[in-house]
Formats: C-alpha cells, sequence, structure tokens
C-alpha cells in the first residue's frame, strides 16, 4: 500500500507540474510499470483512471471520503490544492480529486488518443 501511495504522490506531482508547465509528460519507466496493468506499453486512460482511484482511497487516512491538505502532505502545493478545491471548502472529495487528476491526463496526453507512452 505504501508504494501504491508513493507513486500516486509521485504521478500527481509530476503530472500538476506538467499541467502547469503546459508540456507532456513524460512517464518515468517505474511509474508505467506500475499502470501499464494490461502491459501493452502504454497508460491507458482507464488504466489511470483505476489506479487513481484507488491511490485517492489510499491517501485518505482517516477514511473520511475526503483529502485534506495534511493527507496530500507534500503531493500537493498550496496553490494546487486550492485550485483542486472546486468548491472552497479546505478538504478534496474524490470528485474534485478526479476531476484534477483526469484533467492533467487529459492536458499530457497530447494526441488525444487516451494513451500516454
Amino acid at each position: 500500500m505504501k508504494k501504491a501511495v508513493l507513486v500516486a504522490a509521485l504521478l500527481l506531482s509530476q503530472i500538476s507540474i506538467v499541467h502547469a508547465q503546459a508540456q507532456s509528460a513524460a512517464l518515468h519507466q517505474g511509474h508505467k510499470d506500475a499502470l501499464d496493468t494490461n502491459k501493452n506499453g502504454t497508460v491507458e486512460r482507464s488504466e489511470y483512471q483505476v489506479y487513481m482511484q484507488s491511490a485517492f482511497t489510499n491517501l485518505d487516512k482517516n477514511k473520511d471520503g475526503k483529502l485534506d491538505k495534511s493527507e496530500m502532505g507534500s503531493v500537493l502545493t498550496e496553490a494546487q490544492f486550492t485550485a483542486t478545491d472546486a468548491n472552497g471548502n479546505g478538504s478534496l472529495s474524490q470528485t474534485e480529486f478526479m476531476n484534477r487528476v483526469m484533467a492533467d491526463f487529459a492536458s499530457a496526453d497530447q494526441d488525444g488518443d487516451g494513451k500516454l507512452q
């Protein structure tokens, strides 16, 4: 479980940086291997979505169905957390979290084929 949280944290920070800089995300091979569950050499949107839903569950240490700043640790900067907190209540619902990571996936998927190389 700790490995899943670490990979999720690394992915979130990497994809978020890419999104902020409007550049393509080149996945580190270790990240890609962890996400590419069908082993076809790409990370498909569905694989990423399933993984990040699991990451949300793993990050939600107190199991209250939302992520607060302490649970996010250094995964997101203050500005990223605030931008992701769409309703401004100081925590991230699973919907807010997934909207963010899937938007970041879409930004990284520059050719729009639903896959990251």
